[in-house]
């Protein structure tokens, strides 16, 4: 090899180097402008209210009276609610498309998966509205409040009015929206997994769920945990299709599912076009803010639970 094509090696490794520093500064230059952004315009709205803002329940705009609890509880109910549907669907559609399914079949369920994600979330919130709301309320709301209506603190949960809007519709709304992400996370977390560790198991007697669930899940764990948490944070901050049926009201009213509220994003997609004075505008964009913080102590969560999990296989 000559000297000056070693010369044009180096010459384009440097370049290389470059590039790839100069892509992840901006991510973090993006990423700071944003945080201090938030953080500045939330001052006037913090000098205000301080710390209460978070446990203050009042929205009440013509008296300046603004409090975070109620989208706080709206935010996390519905995100939950979206996890703990679309966690398990998403888990066996994504171990029958790898393990189970046809080959034929697979290309269509996956075609499926990345038309159901390409859906604009405007479109789910409408579907929510104009199909969902009314076809949820008549056929499980109303049926589920006449089976457990009487049930002690269950019937607390589907106590209330039956419209087909509030935080139920909204989190199985949500659900709809994550599933894809998550399924296709996992399915590719599952095909990278070393078929030489199915085969092994199958050869000392496991049946395929047990190979699948002691065997191939421990392995892409943290891929799995990667999925979830990319689900959730979609969730945790999408807008149209949550305003469309959360019900957007500010009275919480015990520990019904069924009851309408509101989220950090509904109300701050509600409410931006109306915010004329500076207090208004600072009171949003310190909800944005908060809703950055829950996001990225989420993160941190699984982040951590990721490394307690991987020091107990160790031990």
């Amino acid at each position: 090899m000559s000297n000056k094509t070693i010369s044009k090696g180096k010459t384009a490794d440097r370049i290389f180097g470059l590039v790839v520093r100069l892509a992840a500064l901006f991510v973090f230059v993006v990423l700071v402008g944003i945080i201090l952004s938030l953080v500045i315009e939330s001052i006037p709205s913090f000098k205000k209210f301080n710390l209460a803002f978070l446990w203050q329940r009042e929205w009440q705009p013509s008296k300046n009276e603004y409090g975070a609890f109620i989208p706080i509880v709206g935010t996390l109910v519905t995100s939950a609610i979206a996890l703990l549907i679309a966690t398990p669907v998403s888990f066996f559609t994504a171990m029958f498309l790898v393990y189970i399914c046809p080959a034929k079949l697979k290309n269509i369920i996956k075609q499926l998966l990345e038309l159901l994600a390409a859906v604009p979330s405007i479109v789910f919130g409408m579907f929510g509205l104009m199909v969902f709301a009314p076809v949820f309320s008549e056929y499980f709301q109303i049926p589920v409040q006449h089976i457990l209506g009487s049930i002690p603190f269950v019937g607390a949960l589907v106590s209330g009015p039956a419209w087909g809007l509030g935080l139920l519709p909204a989190g199985i709304i949500l659900a709809i929206m994550i599933t894809p992400f998550i399924t296709a996370t996992m399915t590719d977390m599952f095909n990278q997994s070393p078929k030489i560790l199915l085969e092994s198991s199958y050869g000392m007697g496991l049946t395929r769920w047990e190979s699948i669930y002691h065997i191939i899940v421990p392995s892409c764990r943290t891929g799995l945990v990667s999925g979830i948490m990319l689900g959730l944070g979609r969730a945790l901050g999408e807008t149209m299709a949550v305003a469309f049926v959360i019900g957007n009201t500010f009275n919480l009213s015990g520990v019904s599912l069924y009851q309408p509220l509101s989220t950090i994003t509904s109300v701050i997609a509600n409410n931006f076009a109306e915010a004329s004075d500076e207090l208004y505008t600072s009171v949003l964009l310190e909800l944005g803010l908060i809703l950055f913080i829950i996001t990225f102590l989420v993160l941190l969560a699984s982040k951590l639970l990721i490394k307690l999990s991987a020091r107990k296989d160790g031990k």
